[in-house]
């Protein structure tokens, strides 16, 4: 089974058009010119549509790439960081979470790509914004808390423990599991 390589390249009203430079279309046709040379690429652009189940990067949010690239006989590597804010709702407490996504990046382009993984560029332009989105999925957070310590919301009652102590136990038993809980009561201290 062949899995098609990712397309780096977008296309216009016309089959034939190629896409114009922008902060992440890069023209690289002197960079491959001469392989082993290099090009630092630092761009900021808006964020549109990045939702990953819960979270997301909020649109118009900065996105800053800071990438050099590599040309290679076979292609271009790009090599860097990418930062963007996330956002979503704690999944303990249900309050707002925040964050930084800053992920590295270490990408390979080629014309006619050798590996599943490798991008395809058309040679002239090369354009890092699917490689930026995809990456910024990825490094989105699945399980998002407004902070490590976050005490999340009683069971009992609702109450964020974050605020306030409502005095139920933070730890609710399972009346299944109270046979086993009985015991546990009934063997000797190991400690004594």
């Amino acid at each position: 089974m062949t899995t098609a390589a990712r397309s780096s390249t977008s296309t216009a009203s016309s089959p034939l058009a190629s896409p114009q430079p922008t902060p992440l279309v890069v023209p690289v046709t002197e960079l491959l010119r001469a392989p082993a040379s290099r090009r630092a690429v630092q761009a900021e652009v808006p964020a549109a549509g990045l939702t990953m189940a819960d979270s997301h990067v909020p649109d118009g949010a900065p996105i800053t790439v800071d990438v050099v690239l590599e040309s290679l006989s076979d292609g271009i590597t790009v090599v860097g960081r990418v930062t963007a804010p996330w956002e979503a709702e704690c999944r303990r407490c249900l309050g707002p979470a925040r964050g930084l996504i800053d992920a590295e990046i270490d990408e390979l382009y080629q014309q006619v790509p050798t590996s599943d993984e490798a991008f395809t560029f058309d040679g002239e332009l090369l354009d890092l914004g699917q490689m930026v989105r995809e990456t910024l999925l990825v490094e989105l957070p699945r399980t998002p808390v407004c902070r490590p310590d976050c005490a999340g919301l009683c069971a009992v009652c609702g109450a964020d423990r974050n605020v306030t102590d409502c005095g139920h136990d933070a730890a609710p038993t399972d009346h299944r599991w109270s046979a086993l809980e009985d015991l546990r009561l009934e063997l000797p201290d190991p400690e004594q």
